[in-house]
């Protein structure tokens, strides 16, 4: 019985140095295409404000992020803009957005930029992964705050759970839950802890970095937990099949 139980412990250590391994390998290749998304105000200090990240995909020169990442209205006035910053720490380049394609359903956008990055593999297989699989996520957490320096989570997919779901009064519903639960669809739930400023990180497979998801710090909260005072610490993440329907569009 002790045999059997030091071969099992023993094979559980060796299946947790595998993929520790292999996502330190993959974190490597994930990190040149992740980017920041920002607020751009010539006149202020500091001239940039972090608002959240995104990641690169083909052709390179094509980002990824949330739709409410860059939905708040600027001021025209003071000239802002919405920039794309790549790099990390202070090895920062500032990208211009050329023209942007977004899927406010789905909380989705993608911004076209002149530079061509290091880009994204999506997954090609549309089918959620499965409840209980590892993933990982990179991206910014507390930018602002804590700065351009690319942070990697990890756990596991807990759920497949609808974007909104039905309450029970009527008081509890407002707009954007009603638009959802016309026409819902199925996101991922994650046992893992998501920040502001992960809102447009890539979820993604820790063995080979194919991205199956984009972190939504906002969207889902708002109506699946709109009637709690103190929103849970859950995060989701958009499937990539929505994704990859706003590429073709962006095309």
């Amino acid at each position: 019985m002790l045999f059997t139980k030091t071969i099992f412990l023993f094979i559980v250590f060796l299946y947790s140095t595998t993929v520790f391994a292999q996502l330190a390998t993959t974190v490597k290749q994930i990190k040149p295409s992740i980017v920041a998304i920002g607020i751009h105000n010539p006149s202020a200090t500091p001239r940039v404000k972090l608002v959240g990240t995104g990641f690169v995909v083909s052709p390179g020169n094509r980002i990824v992020t949330n739709f409410h990442v860059i939905s708040a209205p600027l001021n025209d006035r003071e000239l802002e803009t919405y920039v794309v910053i790549s790099g990390s720490g202070t090895q920062l380049l500032q990208h211009s957005i050329m023209a942007q394609t977004v899927s406010p359903a789905h909380d989705l956008a993608v911004l076209t930029i002149e530079k061509t990055l290091p880009a994204l593999s999506l997954k090609a297989n549309n089918a959620l992964l499965d409840e209980g699989e590892d993933i990982a996520f990179t991206g910014f957490p507390i930018t602002q705050v804590l700065g351009l320096y690319p942070a990697t989570h990890r756990g596991i997919v807990a759920a497949h759970t609808p974007v909104a779901i039905p309450v029970d009064h009527s008081s509890n519903l407002h707009a954007a839950a009603i638009r959802r639960l016309a026409a819902p669809y199925l996101v991922y739930q994650l046992d893992a802890v998501a920040y502001p400023g992960n809102s447009g990180s890539p979820l993604y497979l820790p063995s080979t970095g194919e991205v199956i998801g984009v972190i939504n710090m906002v969207h889902v909260k708002s109506t699946r937990e709109a009637v709690l005072s103190d929103p849970s610490g859950i995060s989701y993440a958009i499937p990539v099949e929505h994704l990859k329907a706003l590429l073709r569009e962006n095309r």
